[in-house]
């Protein structure tokens, strides 16, 4: 899978992230390995991360902070396949004092097909692993545009256009 950052973009609180199928990600049959969407999902975050001014390894080395996969979930729609292009879509759903949910898409581009849906909810810990709250510095750059606003509406999601569709 190849990412392709600098096409990335940030639209009303959602992340998209291109990628594309690596042979090495697929079955026999030629069907994407299920525990890919993990790691997609995992891709998703990272990149959402980098486009609000930090990373991982920012938290982790200068607050002290981790953010620790507690549950994951993820809902197959329809098969990716060898070299197919796909986006991951990735927002935070839930931002509470020491705990985070995001919310994934992952959308084949070539006929706008969602593929799969799915969400990691996520506790902070220390480097002990002892439950601590978010780090303030780092609690506002997940924060929506919003402010005062303490979860994101899946009605900020943008619209889609289909392919194949005329314009209005």
């Amino acid at each position: 899978m190849t990412e392709f950052t600098d096409e990335d973009a940030l639209i009303e609180n959602w992340h998209e992230t291109k990628l594309r199928v690596r042979y090495s990600e697929t079955d026999k049959m030629g069907v994407v390995y299920h525990a890919n969407y993990l790691i997609w999902f995992e891709i998703g975050r990272t990149e959402f991360c980098r486009a609000r001014g930090f990373s991982y390894r920012d938290m982790e080395e200068n607050a002290d902070a981790y953010l620790v996969v507690a549950e994951s979930y993820c809902r197959y729609k329809a098969p990716a396949r060898y070299d197919d292009e796909l986006i991951v879509r990735t927002h935070i759903t839930e931002q509470r004092r020491r705990s985070l949910r995001f919310s994934y898409e992952i959308i084949r581009v070539s006929d706008d097909v969602t593929i799969a849906e799915g969400e990691t909810g996520h506790v902070v810990t220390d480097s002990r692993g002892r439950v601590r709250s978010f780090p303030p510095e780092y609690n506002a750059l997940f924060a929506p545009s919003t402010i005062g606003e303490s979860n994101y509406a899946a009605s900020q999601k943008p619209e889609r256009v289909p392919k194949n569709s005329a314009p209005d």
